[in-house]
């Protein structure tokens, strides 16, 4: 189902309007509450006026308000100064009432130091109070009073009644001309969003045409309204042109340069004027890490490998030359613990260059693998099948053979039985990766979990022949493939380790490196390691450095080769080399 979306142009006109409402609102609140509060303090200074007038009436009586004669003078003021319903109160600081021309019993008013517009009056001068009920008089009134200092209070009050209700009102021509003037200029932000939108929809146009590699048409250019945005859609337009051009070219020279390294069988790396990495396979950072003495975690470092001086040399007088004179290529032959590599370099015209590491020796390994196979399977299975049945002979044709001996012969017997199912299960293994490999299931696989299950597994092992397990792999390191098949590369090489390489050693497995495709291992210890010559046939079917000591201990060897065909099969390579410090190390890749 396709969702649906605001246009930009509506997402404009109502996000800037409902700033524009929020703000008339909040305008006509403020407005409404200030006029109001206008109104009030206009009534407050009438009132305020009143008080001033009439304490000047005060001022020019002689004798005590309290006085009758005194009272009469204040009503005939009151009187003839007439305010319809209009309170006046005076009132002692203490709060006591000395006079009201509403009420002529004082005796029965109780003490109004507590009303509020007598407390603001002590307080700041003047007070006021709206809607207050009067105690003696029982109606709301609106109170104004003003403190006249060390003599009395002078309170005047009007009925909060329909009247002044209504005088008190905001006026509401402002509201209309709030309301009216949103509206024009809603009407007139309508017509700019709608007109922008127009020219957006354009370029939106263009654009998903240009994501789906549509053709871009000739009248689209003039199609885009005659104003800053047009102008810029068209040289928006025009510059992809270009870009798409080029990136036709350099599509169809990406495509061929990867092509070339993924079915190349050699490594080869790319390289810049400045020597810096542009592309790289797998395999040139595979048998650069063999013909190293220690592993590269970058690939720039394979220029300080004493191996490939000559080649470094090359690259360094070739910048020197003028372009156009000189050597282009170089190519030279590496012999590295009983491998062979060919190293080629070629420089191009902008001094960027390529360098090319061919294992020449792999040909021919596989050719005398093929042509041994068939006889080490015959030679494995004949060994085990040959003690079983020896044994088995001699406890058919000695009826009043020894218990202890029949039981000897037997367990050896079982001994030999389990060698050779092990055997089998390991040839049925190899066989299944040779001719089926699409068939295995592959999904995620945590390695850094896998590894500390294998060093929990082998603990007692470990602790019997006080070799100590270093596990550096990172967290959560995941790749793509089948479990058991991973499991058994690393479990395989563990054994391998324990077995083989010697007691109070190390252990160590580590991802020292990783790119876009592959991540790269080391499994090393620091053991007895291998003699240079049996290096290159560790991965052999069969082959075994100490034949006597290998099954003695138990060893199939076919360990090795299904560890190499597991790595093959997810997308990697692995080669074996003596540590300078001592020991073995393998050096794999997994992709990713």
């Amino acid at each position: 189902m396709q969702k649906f979306f605001f246009p930009f142009s509506w997402k404009l006109f109502l996000s800037v309007m409902s700033l524009f409402l929020v703000f008339a609102g909040c305008f006509l609140t403020y407005q409404y509450h200030r006029e109001k509060e206008y109104k009030t303090e206009l009534l407050d200074s009438r009132l305020q006026d009143y008080n001033d007038r009439l304490y000047e009436k005060l001022s020019a009586i002689e004798g005590e308000i309290n006085n009758d004669s005194l009272r009469k003078e204040l009503d005939e003021y009151i009187q003839g100064h007439h305010i319809d319903e209009l309170r006046v109160t005076v009132i002692t600081p203490e709060g006591k009432v000395i006079y009201d021309n509403e009420k002529k019993d004082l005796s029965q008013m109780s003490n109004h130091s507590q009303r509020m517009e007598i407390q603001r009056a002590l307080h700041n001068g003047t007070g006021f109070a709206i809607n207050r009920t009067s105690e003696s008089m029982g109606l709301p009134y609106f109170y104004s009073a003003k403190y006249y200092k060390d003599k009395f209070i002078l309170r005047s009050a009007l009925p909060y009644n329909v009247n002044l209700i209504n005088n008190l009102k905001a006026d509401p021509h402002f509201v209309w001309f709030t309301l009216i003037a949103t509206l024009i200029l809603t009407i007139i932000f309508y017509n700019f969003t709608r007109r922008l939108g127009t020219s957006i929809k354009q370029l939106q146009e263009f654009a998903m045409r240009a994501d789906r590699n549509e053709p871009i048409e000739t009248g689209v250019r003039s199609s885009f309204p005659h104003n800053e945005l047009g102008e810029i859609s068209q040289h928006i337009i025009q510059i992809y042109k270009r870009l798409h051009e080029t990136k036709e070219a350099l599509y169809i020279e990406r495509e061929k340069l990867i092509t070339h390294l993924q079915i190349s069988h050699e490594g080869l790396g790319i390289f810049d004027s400045k020597k810096q990495e542009i592309l790289v396979n797998s395999l040139f950072i595979q048998y650069s890490n063999l013909i190293s003495d220690h592993n590269l975690t970058i690939t720039e470092e394979v220029f300080s490998i004493p191996e490939l001086k000559d080649i470094t040399d090359f690259i360094s007088n070739s910048r020197q030359r003028p372009t156009g004179k000189g050597e282009k290529r170089k190519a030279i032959t590496i012999d590295k613990d009983g491998r062979i590599f060919n190293v080629e370099c070629i420089i191009f015209q902008d001094l960027s260059f390529e360098i090319s590491i061919n294992d020449i020796t792999q040909e021919e390994q596989q050719v005398r693998l093929k042509r041994q196979l068939t006889q080490n399977i015959a030679h494995e299975l004949k060994t085990p099948v040959s003690s079983i049945q020896g044994y088995l002979e001699t406890i058919v044709n000695n009826d009043n053979l020894p218990k202890e001996k029949l039981d000897t012969f037997l367990e050896r017997c079982f001994a030999q039985s389990n060698r050779l199912a092990r055997l089998l299960r390991d040839i049925s293994v190899l066989t299944r990766m040779d001719e089926a490999p699409e068939m295995i299931d592959m999904g995620k696989v945590d390695i850094s979990s896998m590894m500390r299950n294998i060093f929990n597994e082998v603990a007692l092992e470990l602790e019997e022949k006080q070799i100590t397990a270093i596990n550096l792999l990172p967290e959560d390191l995941q790749v793509h493939g089948n479990a058991s098949l991973i499991y058994s590369i690393f479990r395989n090489l563990t054994d391998n380790a324990i077995a083989y390489a010697g007691n109070n050693i190390n252990i160590t497995v580590k991802c020292f490196r990783e790119d876009e495709n592959y991540y790269y291992f080391s499994f090393s210890d620091t053991g007895i390691g291998v003699a240079s010559e049996h290096l290159n046939r560790l991965f052999e079917r069969f082959y075994r450095v100490d034949k006597g000591r290998s099954r003695k201990l138990g060893g199939t060897g076919l360990g090795l080769a299904i560890v190499k065909n597991a790595v093959i099969i997810h997308g990697g390579n692995i080669s074996a080399k003596n540590n300078q410090g001592g020991g073995l190390e393998f050096i794999f890749t997994l992709a990713k």
